[in-house]
């Protein structure tokens, strides 16, 4: 780290994490968060609603904690980056704001950033500047993606996605049906572990011969989550306990060997000997050990960043908007839109 890095401060608001990181380079010096995810469990799931306002309470002090952390004052920084999309409009509309009047105060540029291209450059905090090019797969609640990323900046082409349910919205669902409560991904990791990954053969969706024609590099798990209530509703009218700790493992089995399996084909047919994988999804144990065991085999290096940066977080915002002021990008205008349905090709607005 060196003085005339660019120092960033990065909001992050897509969700239902009000996140703000500050980096230097390629360097965290903060990453504070307040997540209403509380707020949220009673009803199973997101409340748009809900979280906009938990925003709204949550941003100051979130900046102010930031700020104290990393030993700065606002006014110390270089550049803001804000999420601008995709994500919860009401959501977005919140963090935008907030970087708007921040970086007109302070006369400060800013920069408007994809939330899934910040998923990716989060991963220069832990382990330096990113291959180019390099295979992305991102995994989370909203977004199951594969991206070939030629320059992090701006080089970014889709290669597949979900047609359906995203991973982790499978990993909510399914967890919902077990009754193990919300967020589902880490409870479902964690009952796994005391399960068979092998006691039930559940379907591994656009795996096919004939689905691989239309849908190589695409994810399904739509029909995964159908399998899994079928399964567990039979096993009730029986009258049979539901061993919820091999349904857990190899539900999740399931998951993550269609993830690994095709991110590792994408890899493999472009040539590309490097795969970044983030989103909350990453934080998966069994997704991690399975992605550097097969990759392995292949001569492909995985790189994932720790799980406290696979989830919404302001870091990777603060990551990708380094990043741009270092390469001289230009900054977003002051009218800057949120856009909740912003496509991944449009890395800076």
């Amino acid at each position: 780290m060196t003085a005339d890095e660019p120092l960033v401060l990065g909001i992050e608001t897509s969700c239902d994490e009000t996140g703000v990181g500050i980096v230097r380079g390629h360097t965290l010096l903060a990453d504070a968060i307040a997540s209403s995810v509380d707020e949220h469990a009673r009803f199973g799931g997101v409340v748009p609603e809900v979280a906009s306002r938990a925003h709204l309470e949550a941003m100051v002090p979130t900046i102010e904690r930031a700020c104290e952390t990393a030993g700065i004052r606002p006014y110390d920084v270089d550049a803001i980056a804000v999420t601008s999309g995709p994500g919860l409009a009401g959501a977005l509309l919140v963090g935008v704001a907030a970087a708007k009047a921040l970086a007109f105060a302070l006369g400060k540029p800013l920069y408007g950033v994809n939330h899934l291209a910040s998923h990716v450059a989060v991963d220069q905090l832990e382990h330096g500047p990113l291959p180019e090019p390099t295979i992305a797969m991102l995994v989370s609640g909203g977004h199951s993606s594969l991206l070939r990323v030629t320059d992090v900046t701006g080089g970014v082409e889709p290669m597949g996605a979900t047609i359906d349910d995203a991973a982790g919205e499978a990993f909510d669902k399914v967890a919902r049906l077990l009754g193990l409560g919300f967020p589902g991904g880490p409870v479902i990791d964690r009952e796994a572990r005391s399960g068979s990954s092998v006691a039930i053969d559940f379907p591994r969706g656009l795996t096919a011969r004939h689905d691989l024609e239309r849908h190589r590099f695409d994810f399904s798990f739509s029909g995964l989550k159908t399998a899994v209530a079928r399964w567990v509703e039979a096993r009730e009218r029986s009258g049979e306990p539901v061993p919820i700790a091999d349904v857990a493992a190899s539900f999740q089995e399931a998951v993550c060997d269609v993830l690994v399996r095709k991110a590792l084909d994408a890899a493999s047919s472009e040539g590309i000997e490097d795969l970044v994988i983030g989103g909350g999804v990453a934080a998966n144990s069994r997704l991690r050990v399975l992605a550097e065991s097969r990759a392995a085999d292949l001569g492909i290096r995985v790189r994932v960043p720790r799980p406290g940066l696979c989830t919404d977080n302001g870091a990777m915002v603060a990551a990708l908007g380094a990043e741009m002021v270092a390469r001289g990008r230009t900054p977003s205008p002051l009218d800057l839109p949120a856009d909740s349905s912003q496509p991944i090709t449009t890395v800076l607005v």
